[in-house]
């Protein structure tokens, strides 16, 4: 079931609401931290909630069956084997998604759309060259 707006919206600001109290806990005991030790818990912190929002996004997207994606290798009709859990590695940190999954029997490969197989939706989680600061995402199946 999809979830709503409202509900998304309440997920994450739970999540930042204990991130905060992580942080005033730490605050609590730590009576005199440097700016480099505080800078150090809020980046840490910053990377959680990012990584906590970004896979809200996710996860609300369809993980319907794509029309009929092709192997980007041998370019024939891939089968939809169900939907997965995959480990994503983003320029925010490891994501865990859930998307369809595909397999070639001919070529023995697997494929979560977006990706890069032929007649894909796109190359948000597979694209390996050209990212903006030279980061590759791997999918990974759980």
């Amino acid at each position: 079931m999809k979830r709503t707006r409202e509900q998304i919206k309440a997920e994450l600001m739970s999540a930042a609401e204990g991130l905060v109290d992580e942080l005033l806990d730490w605050q609590a005991h730590s009576p005199a931290p440097t700016l480099t030790q505080i800078e150090n818990v809020i980046l840490e912190l910053r990377q959680q909630m990012g990584q906590r929002m970004a896979a809200a996004v996710l996860g609300a997207q369809s993980h319907s069956p794509v029309p009929s994606p092709r192997c980007a290798t041998c370019e024939r009709e891939m089968r939809f084997k169900g939907c997965k859990v995959t480990e994503v590695e983003s320029r925010l940190g490891v994501l865990q998604v859930e998307r369809g999954y595909y397999y070639c029997p001919s070529c023995r490969a697997g494929f979560f759309p977006p990706g890069s197989a032929v007649g894909g939706m796109g190359e948000a989680l597979e694209y390996t060259s050209g990212q903006a600061d030279g980061v590759a995402e791997r999918v990974t199946a759980l």
